[in-house]
């Protein structure tokens, strides 16, 4: 019998975000995918995610849940977990989410894992597939009977397409307490950065120690910036101070999933590739021929990425005036 399986699909400017569309489609893979969707744009969003995996929606358009910090979905979504009991609740992890499942957690003693990379069931077991330390891979599950959480790594699936399927839509009439209306939302701000952001970007042109110091780093950026992409890191150096962590790409970092991720000076150290080996077109820059990110490349330059990179900006450039 097939399990059922609830995403809680978060609302971006009046649309499902992307991070949770990823979640569903992975749902619907595993099972009977079923959507939880709130606040103001909830009615406008639900009809859609049936084309992205959903097979039913449980919809409630209030804006208090715009409003008000996380308590008042957590009070919605304990109750509809009281009456349905589903296998499993699975969120994508941003930080509104990853408090929800914590209270969830605490609330109905549900057990929560979390940096889930994969998962499958064997059986009546999950077995979720977890990075742990350094380069260690662990599997890990439920102990109990009941609905377990789930926190899925950013871009660790893709947006699948469900042509055809028309979700059903359930409307919800909860009371929605006072007491969890403490939390106001009072204001909203939007940090206006350039180029697209380094989840989104189809094209990352990274840096690893190989670029020799953090002036070097600039060469990456500008080839980024020619391919109408966006620049990566290594955790080597973040850490050494070059550049902020949110460049940073790997098991510690960010986990991307481009069309094409350019890899300059990197050796492909087992916790960076974990971050980026689900990369569609992998081409790989190293002076040493013997690094392991040539074993996930599909195409090698064996060279200096200090001397290639300018060379290959100029060349982007100059096709691109054409």
């Amino acid at each position: 019998m097939s399990k059922t399986i609830w995403v809680l699909v978060e609302i971006e400017n009046g649309k499902a975000a992307r991070s949770s569309l990823e979640v569903l489609g992975k749902a619907a893979q595993l099972g009977r995918a079923e959507a939880i969707v709130l606040g103001s744009s909830a009615a406008e969003v639900a009809p859609t995610l049936g084309e992205f995996g959903a097979e039913k929606v449980y919809v409630h358009a209030d804006v208090i849940y715009d409003n008000y910090l996380t308590l008042p979905a957590v009070d919605t979504i304990s109750d509809l977990l009281k009456q349905h009991q589903p296998a499993l609740l699975m969120l994508a992890t941003t930080y509104d989410l990853r408090d929800i499942a914590a209270r969830l957690n605490a609330r109905n003693t549900m057990g929560l894992i979390t940096d889930a990379t994969d998962l499958a069931f064997a059986g009546d077991t999950l077995q979720v597939t977890v990075p742990w330390g350094g380069e260690n891979v662990v599997t890990a599950n439920h102990p109990q009977q009941g609905t377990g959480i789930v926190l899925t790594r950013p871009k660790a699936f893709g947006v699948e397409n469900f042509a055809g399927r028309n979700a059903e839509i359930e409307t919800l009439s909860p009371s929605l307490n006072a007491e969890s209306q403490k939390i106001k939302i009072l204001d909203r701000v939007d940090v206006p950065s350039e180029g697209p952001a380094l989840e989104d970007a189809s094209v990352i042109v990274s840096g690893g120690r190989g670029l020799g110091k953090a002036d070097n780093f600039h060469l990456v950026e500008e080839l980024a910036t020619s391919l109408g992409g966006a620049a990566g890191a290594t955790r080597a150096i973040v850490d050494a101070g070059w550049l902020p962590y949110s460049y940073q790409i790997g098991q510690t970092g960010k986990t991307v999933k481009p069309t094409l991720y350019v890899a300059c000076g990197i050796s492909g150290a087992i916790q960076h590739l974990a971050g980026m080996k689900g990369s569609k077109y992998i081409i790989a820059i190293n002076k040493d021929e013997h690094a392991p990110i040539f074993s996930v490349a599909d195409l090698g330059v064996i060279g200096d990425a200090i001397t290639i990179l300018p060379q290959l900006t100029q060349e982007v450039k100059r096709r691109k005036a054409h």
